[in-house]
């Protein structure tokens, strides 16, 4: 049997920044631990078959003559201590991917924010004179894409991804951007009660028909 299985046990994952190569470090020691774990029941099944709570001694209370006693015991021991490092090590690579998956969403969102600036600074229509809406919301779902967003009702509509008062021909351009963008955030900027609000929509299947859940009509 292993000793380093039963007895020793790695450190935990590196703290800090973790990884890609962390994880799949992570992944292959718990493949590891798995094997191992196999190779022990394999030991107890040779044994008669014996599992880990089949009883060690006959009917009259002396020890079973038919299985190797010293094996089944180290089996069970070593299977016990490698349950324990299976659910430690399960643990670091659920914290590690629960980290990465963080850090991207936070690289996303500042990407997000820099591409924002940079339009916002090349934008010919950034002057004295505030962009003209092209849209109106008269009704959201609550629960829906759109009322998780932030939309409310009357809420004009300056930008609606790459929909703007230049471009905008009918609700079908509103359409077609939501189509081509299930799942991913858009950037929507309205006109509520006189002050400019950018809001982020990301249109997505809900118990509502549609991906927003909300009506918009032509200004």
């Amino acid at each position: 049997m292993s000793e380093k299985a039963s007895g020793e046990r790695e450190g935990p994952a590196p703290a800090g920044a973790v990884t890609i190569s962390d994880v799949k470090e992570l992944m292959r020691r718990k493949d590891e631990i798995e094997a191992q774990i196999k190779a022990n029941y394999d030991v107890l099944e040779s044994q008669k078959g014996v599992g880990m709570n089949e009883p060690l001694v006959d009917g009259e209370d002396y020890p079973r003559a038919d299985v190797d006693l010293y094996q089944v015991r180290t089996a069970r021991h070593n299977i016990v201590c490698l349950q324990n490092d299976h659910k430690a090590i399960m643990k670091q690579v659920e914290e590690a991917l629960h980290q990465l998956h963080a850090r991207d969403k936070e690289k996303q969102a500042r990407d997000m924010a820099e591409a924002q600036s940079e339009a916002a600074s090349c934008r010919p229509d950034q002057g004295p004179h505030p962009a003209q809406a092209f849209a109106k919301v008269n009704s959201i779902s609550p629960g829906s894409p759109a009322s998780t967003a932030g939309l409310q009702v009357d809420d004009e509509i300056v930008e609606f991804g790459s929909v703007n008062t230049q471009n905008f021909q009918s609700l079908q351009n509103v359409g077609d951007v939501v189509q081509h963008s299930e799942g991913k955030p858009l950037n929507v900027t309205v006109i509520r009660r006189g002050e400019r609000h950018q809001l982020r929509l990301v249109p997505t299947r809900w118990a509502g028909k549609g991906l927003l859940g909300c009506n918009i009509i032509p200004l």
